[in-house]
């Protein structure tokens, strides 16, 4: 495919900005046979749909001429779903136009409407903003839509999902039915397909050539964690990838906000994005970021909608995405513009299977693997600072002094022992993660029982222990093993296979360490105050119905119509009840008068007088 050329003010940007190569949505919308015919593109976040549809619109715009006249009445117009999408779409488009003389105005929520206004009364050759906003604007006549050429939706998928369809067929239906209209999206489901349908005429569909294949340069990293390790696996893998800039999604504000008090603590610098900030707010934080004040943000996904922070190279999923879209999204914040980028998801145990799958509907093959230990962060951060580039700088005549007066007075050990707690400073300590969680994908996940009782006999000679706590008693391995460890003088490898009971617990213990365990515990037999071991003799039996033998003191099941010694059960006779059996005579008042009316008998005034109770005379 051809591409057309470049309008040459548009062409003076791109090389003064460093583009060699065009992506391949960009190339797409210069095609000539496009020509001023409207499209439909479906293009992934991060593959430069700003550029393009600003490349698309110039030889509309221009016309013959390389510069722009006077502003007027804007030329074209940019919807966006976010405030600050459409800012970034704004500061994008003025660079690409600054040869061209293109007045660039903004409109969006959370900003000062008169100052808006202002600007429209000064004219603007190209308006940017969001839907609402927009639609202010048209209904108090403050923007004048007669003039316009062009309409672009930029993530126009995103714009329905968020509510706007209203407010986008306002705005279309107030501009000139002679007009260009662009729609941008990363896919095109039902309802973007009717909105072209009503609102573009004969648009083309363009789907980008190598955009099927997403973020190639996105190394994406799937973490097994144990659920308590969740935060402490995000610090490491902070720590390990140092980033310039990294980004942490949650799923919630209160998240956001946790994760957020925790960094701060931690002595990250670290910023939000929720959708409880204000627009000044989120302004704030941004900039933080672009000017190297900050370097994590922990941002929810509505609030991080369309943002781009130049140079992100670590995404990181503090919760998982709820769909294969939300997973795309947040990835492609980083990996863009041909740069490398690094997006881990921190895997609880209980989702494993469920991350398999989001990542088979992402179209997505990701590396399995552990968090960062705390030795790999140390062993990184020695890399780094041994690999540091102040090493091969030469002297300058103005350190060479004080260099000599460094050595000279301290000597080159202590020198360097003082570099090394100088870097070292300021830097969160990494985290010490309990074992990691063994994960396999695809079908070798599900191992059978004999692959299991294989890895059990590689431990070796070993002793079982019965301990007196199980699952009744909420007894797990995460917080037995620890214990164990404590008492006994054991570490993690000394300890194998635990086997859970309703009312004890096995554990498997080396044997070479079986007779320091013993003695450690002491004579008493127990640990924890009251939790009794006991030493077996081989391997105990698992069966359910050996662990109800082997219970001391428990009954036999009782079938259906067996009493204790195995003979039927005794039917009670009636007015017979558990072994009382009424006299043959009743001489009391009323049970010849019950006998000979066949019911329930009247009160019998020959009875005694029931005891009344003593009525309090006190006042």
């Amino acid at each position: 495919m051809m591409a057309a050329p470049i309008v040459p003010a548009l062409a003076k940007a791109l090389e003064k900005r460093g583009y060699s190569t065009l992506t391949a949505v960009q190339q797409a919308v210069l095609d000539p046979a496009l020509g001023q015919s409207d499209a439909l593109v479906s293009a992934q976040t991060g593959s430069g749909k700003t550029v393009a549809f600003g490349l698309a619109l110039a030889p509309g715009l221009l016309g013959e001429t390389e510069r722009f006249g006077p502003a007027g009445a804007p030329l074209a117009l940019a919807v966006a779903p976010t405030r600050e999408l459409a800012l970034q779409v704004a500061r994008e488009l003025e660079w690409l136009y600054e040869f061209a003389g293109a007045a660039i105005a903004t409109c969006v929520g959370g900003m000062d409407m008169r100052t808006e206004r202002r600007a429209l009364e000064r004219g603007a050759h190209i308006v940017v903003g969001t839907p609402g906003r927009l639609r202010d604007h048209i209904t108090r006549q403050a923007l004048d839509m007669s003039e316009l050429k062009a309409v672009v939706l930029d993530e126009a998928d995103e714009m329905l999902d968020l509510g706007f369809r209203e407010d986008l067929e306002f705005i279309l239906g107030a501009a000139p039915g002679e007009r260009r209209t662009l729609m941008f999206s990363a896919t095109v489901p039902r309802a973007i397909a009717a909105l072209a349908k009503d609102y573009q005429r004969d648009a083309v569909r363009i789907s980008a050539a190598g955009e099927e294949s997403q973020h190639h340069d996105i190394e994406y990293r799937a973490l097994a964690v144990a659920p308590s390790d969740r935060e402490n696996a995000i610090i490491n893998v902070l720590r390990y990838y140092e980033a310039r800039n990294a980004m942490v999604f949650c799923n919630t504000r209160a998240a956001v906000n946790h994760l957020t008090a925790r960094f701060n603590n931690r002595n990250f610098s670290v910023v939000a994005l929720s959708g409880e900030l204000s627009q000044n707010e989120r302004s704030h934080a941004l900039q933080a970021m672009r000017d190297g004040r900050a370097r994590v943000c922990i941002a929810t996904d509505v609030a991080a909608r369309g943002i781009d922070l130049p140079g992100l190279e670590l995404v990181i999923h503090a919760d998982l995405p709820t769909n294969p879209e939300t997973l795309l999204h947040r990835s492609g914040r980083t990996g863009r513009a041909g740069r490398k980028g690094v997006s881990a998801l921190i895997v609880p145990r209980q989702a494993l299977r469920r991350t398999e799958r989001l990542l088979k509907a992402a179209g997505i093959r990701a590396e399995w693997a552990g968090p960062p230990s705390a030795d790999e962060v140390i062993a990184r951060d020695n890399e780094r600072m041994l690999a540091d580039p102040a090493f091969t700088q030469p002297l300058h005549d103005g350190e060479r002094e004080l260099a000599d007066a460094l050595l000279a007075t301290h000597g080159a050990e202590q020198v360097a022992a003082a570099y090394l707690r100088l870097s070292r400073a300021g830097r969160s300590a990494p985290e010490y993660l309990s074992d990691p969680v063994a994960f396999t994908p695809g079908p070798e996940r599900n191992a059978p029982d004999e692959a299991r009782a294989a890895r059990h006999e590689e431990f070796g000679d070993s002793v079982w222990f019965s301990l007196s706590v199980g699952r009744r008693q909420n007894a797990e391995p995460r917080w037995l093993i620890p214990m164990l460890c404590r008492s006994g003088n054991l570490s993690k490898r000394d300890i194998g296979a635990i086997r859970m009971q309703p009312e004890e617990s096995f554990v498997q213990i080396a044997a070479d360490s079986a007779d320091g365990f013993v003695a450690a515990i002491g004579p008493n037999m127990t640990i924890q105050g009251n939790i009794a071991v006991r030493r077996l003799e081989g391997q105990p039996d698992f069966s359910r119905s050996a662990y109800r033998e082997q219970k001391p003191g428990k009954k036999p099941h009782r079938g259906k119509g067996a009493s204790d010694a195995g003979a039927p059960k005794r039917k009670f006779a009636k007015g017979e009840k558990h072994g009382f059996e009424r006299p043959a005579t009743d001489d009391r008042p009323w049970a010849a008068k019950k006998a000979k009316q066949g019911g329930k008998p009247k009160f019998d005034k020959t009875a005694p007088e029931p005891r009344k109770k003593p009525v309090s005379r006190q006042p």
